[in-house]
């Protein structure tokens, strides 16, 4: 009788190489901005963390979550209007 190894703790290997990363024209896209508008951010350092991979950028989809968060900021609070007294 043979036994399997490792079969209850093995890891399960991802659909493919490249899930969990988005390109730039996928997330131009997603955030209904223009790719040059993400070439602006990246060379600023101001946008979301990317790689290059030759020509082609990509960006992790967790860091853009994180991004995305730091982004979010309170909605600063309105002086009343002053008049007369």
């Amino acid at each position: 009788m043979q036994e399997v190894i490792g079969a209850s703790t093995a890891k399960p290997m991802p659909s493919t190489l490249m899930s969990g990363w988005i390109s730039r024209t996928e997330l131009a896209h997603q955030l209904g901005v223009s790719e040059d508008t993400l070439r602006r951010w990246d060379a600023a350092r101001s946008g979301p963390p990317c790689i290059r991979a030759g020509r082609k950028i990509y960006y992790r989809c967790s860091a853009l979550l994180d991004w995305l968060e730091e982004q979010e900021t309170s909605a600063p609070r309105r002086k009343r209007a002053g008049g007369r007294r």
